[in-house]
């Protein structure tokens, strides 16, 4: 590992969502003020990381913002799953995302909103624990498994890893996680693996309110038909993937 593109990437992760000074960048990463003040102004000059001329606090730059869309538009799993999505929305009556894993995280690729007219906000970009959703508990059910503590996100989240380690064995046998409120307060999901050639490739799920949980057979059984087709799209040749074939993906 190349040291400062390491320390790099991580002062790109501490800024997410943050507006931090010099200093702080430096302590939460533990780097001497000089190191961490080389690594932002190199990232400065090329839009990546912005000051703020008031604070003259940091944050992430536009840069970023279009890296993300070209990684967007050339991921052949969000162009199969765009053309599911709202079939799967409307027979559902739920919001349909599509995740890939990010370490320890899921991020969001694909959004479909619920077909209720009611006001949404946009969530491809989103990042979430895998061990807190159930986009994530997929990617993790059949893929590697996590690195780091299992964070709590809400008072449902599972952080024992000894019971997460029983879900994800119940994930690989029925092919579909599922989580409530265990990310968001009012919350609850379902999700089922998408397979590609070489094995998992990410995950496709529902979202809906407590309200409407748990979801109906009729809802699992649109997932599974969903996952299977896009699947196929994708160049699989077998469904839910193999958990072998997932890790060495």
């Amino acid at each position: 590992m190349i040291q400062s593109v390491d320390r790099a990437m991580r002062i790109l992760a501490v800024l997410q969502g943050r507006r931090m000074s010099l200093a702080e960048i430096a302590n939460r990463l533990g780097l001497a003020p000089s190191t961490a003040h080389g690594i932002v102004r190199t990232l400065l000059g090329h839009g990546m990381v912005v000051q703020e001329p008031d604070s003259g606090h940091y944050r992430l730059g536009p840069a970023t913002l279009r890296l993300g869309n070209v990684y967007l538009d050339t991921l052949e799993l969000r162009a199969r799953v765009a053309g599911w999505a709202p079939e799967l929305a409307r027979r559902t009556g739920c919001a349909v995302r599509a995740g890939v894993p990010l370490l320890d995280d899921v991020v969001v690729v694909a959004h479909e909103p619920r077909p209720d007219g009611t006001r949404q906000m946009p969530e491809v970009g989103i990042v979430v624990p895998a061990h807190a959703c159930a986009l994530g508990k997929v990617l993790l059910a059949f893929g590697p498994p996590p690195s780091a503590s299992l964070q709590s996100m809400t008072a449902a989240t599972i952080t024992d890893p000894r019971l997460l380690a029983l879900t994800l064995a119940k994930v690989r046998t029925s092919g579909v996680a599922a989580e409530a409120e265990e990310a968001v307060i009012g919350e609850c999901g379902l999700a089922a693996p998408l397979a590609d050639a070489t094995g998992l490739a990410g995950a496709i799920g529902l979202v809906t309110p407590i309200s409407g949980w748990p979801l109906p057979d009729t809802a699992l059984d649109a997932l599974r038909d969903t996952a299977r087709a896009v699947s196929r799209e994708l160049g699989a040749t077998a469904w839910p993937p193999t958990v072998a074939q997932a890790v060495s993906a």
